[in-house]
């Protein structure tokens, strides 16, 4: 198990990179996270969701994605609450200060989940989830220590020097944990080092010393990681691929609304490696380029609550003068909802019931239902004649006059709405820039060539290079002969 000395150390990166380096070693490996909260989800075959890293980690592990392989997802809704999603399906909403009470309910079922993933697979690697320092969740913990002792899984402790102050992250933790906990840490590896390790050497040193605990090495920055779908909205935006060769023409310039409930963003990571794309996300604060191409309004975890927060930025004004200038927006499942011209929440599944006006560029009045939709999905692009396959992970019905025009077709019903002069248009389509046919056609659109021949290929050398920077500078045939 890979736990960290504090949030955003890299451990999804490293779970991903070692389950790609133990199938290089001919092992059949798992990806394993007891509890995850992210509103960024993907859709399994059997139509549950689980985290979008354990997703990457199933695909660096080449095996199919699985509801066991994230039994429990947290996706926040407000600032103290959230949707619990166990085994791919919602369970129930609840307060931070009252989820502690579903640990016996809960804890079992993942345990339950990991003795699935064990009985069909050599090796199973686990990611923990912020830190095991956060003592004051101990009592009700299922996703770092909580879980190992339950398991009986050893735990690698990662720290993330390039934040400074590793040394201290890493005793630091040992020395707020009880005994029985520091037990279960076999030891620690340094992440995210940038130029010469061997100036860390006497700190490294110190650590082994000090913690009575064994390195594993000391990794540096991986500098393609930007090629790996996101796992956090914060990691997004980043502009074109650096290392691509530039557009023949002027890049499109593509802005997403950086809403504060964002979610299911990975729509965005095919785009963000395009040569001739230009893709920036837009803070809380800051008004939307006048030269912007194409505007995306993400999918939300609360659309009605992401409405107040867009008008209170004076996006909708943004909005209405860049569609004026002759400017393109798409909106994104949630995104869609909100283009309409009302949002209806009778049963306060997204917050307090009620209504709220859309921003109306669509003529469409979309009503949230207690029915979520999740499935994966071929479709038509109509614009483009072009095949599509995405996924679809959404609460809501839309319907209104725009539907008759609509942005696809699934199994011949329509999807989508699309305004009369052809500048607005909306789906529930996930994924959808991830099919490589349909995103050269997109861009072709707009007057614009596709750069990514194959963008799931891409992905999966980008994984390759990260199991050879692991096995090249972190000792993983004594860190996988910990496996019980």
């Amino acid at each position: 198990m890979i736990q960290g000395a504090g949030s955003n150390v890299g451990k999804s990166l490293l779970v991903a990179g070692l389950c790609r380096a133990a199938v290089h070693r001919g092992l059949s490996v798992a990806p394993f996270k007891p509890q995850n909260m992210s509103n960024n989800a993907a859709v399994t075959e059997d139509g549950g969701e689980i985290g979008r890293a354990q997703a990457l980690q199933a695909m660096a592990a080449r095996c199919p994605m699985s509801v066991d392989m994230n039994p429990v997802l947290l996706k926040p809704e407000t600032d103290v609450g959230a949707q619990v999603v166990v085994r791919g399906q919602r369970l129930t909403t609840v307060r931070a200060g009252d989820y502690g009470k579903l640990r016996p309910r809960l804890l079992p079922m993942v345990l339950e989940s990991f003795a699935k993933l064990r009985a069909r697979h050599d090796l199973v690697i686990v990611e923990g989830a912020g830190s095991p320092a956060e003592i004051n969740l101990r009592a009700n913990d299922i996703a770092n220590m909580g879980f190992a002792r339950a398991a009986d899984v050893p735990v690698i402790l990662a720290g993330d020097i390039d934040r400074g102050g590793v040394i201290a992250q890493i005793l630091g933790t040992q020395l707020v944990l009880e005994p029985e906990d520091a037990a279960m840490i076999e030891g620690f590896v340094i992440n995210k080092f940038r130029g010469d390790p061997a100036l860390f050497t006497d700190g490294y040193k110190t650590i082994e010393k000090r913690s009575g605990w064994t390195g594993f090495g000391v990794v540096p920055w991986f500098a393609q990681a930007h090629r790996l779908p996101a796992e956090d909205a914060l990691d997004l935006g980043r502009g074109s691929h650096p290392t691509a060769a530039p557009s023949p023409v002027a890049p499109l310039k593509i802005v997403c609304l950086g809403l504060s409930r964002i979610a299911n963003f990975d729509d965005l990571d095919p785009l963000a490696q395009e040569p001739a794309v230009h893709l920036t996300i837009l803070r809380a604060g800051q008004v939307l380029p006048a030269d912007t191409d194409i505007v995306i309004i993400p999918g939300s975890k609360s659309t009605r609550g992401d409405l107040a927060f867009l008008r209170a930025q004076g996006w909708d004004i943004d909005l209405a003068a860049h569609i004026r200038r002759g400017g393109h927006v798409l909106g994104i499942c949630g995104g869609y909802q909100m283009l309409g011209r009302e949002v209806h929440d009778p049963h306060g599944l997204e917050g307090p019931p009620g209504s709220d006006a859309g921003l109306g560029f669509l003529d469409i009045i979309t009503e949230m239902t207690p029915d979520k939709r999740l499935t994966q999905v071929t479709a038509i692009h109509v614009p483009t004649d072009m095949p599509v396959t995405g996924y679809e992970i959404h609460i809501g019905r839309s319907a209104g006059p725009d539907r008759t025009r609509p942005f696809a077709r699934i199994d011949g019903i329509d999807e989508g709405a699309i305004s009369a002069d052809g500048r607005v248009s909306g789906s529930y389509l996930h994924g959808m820039f991830g099919d490589d046919r349909f995103r050269t056609a997109w861009l072709k659109g707009f007057g614009q060539t596709s750069g990514v021949v194959n963008y799931s290929a891409e992905v999966d050398r980008t994984l390759d290079a990260l199991a050879q920077h692991l096995e090249t500078h972190m000792d993983l045939t004594r860190m996988f002969a910990l496996a019980r």
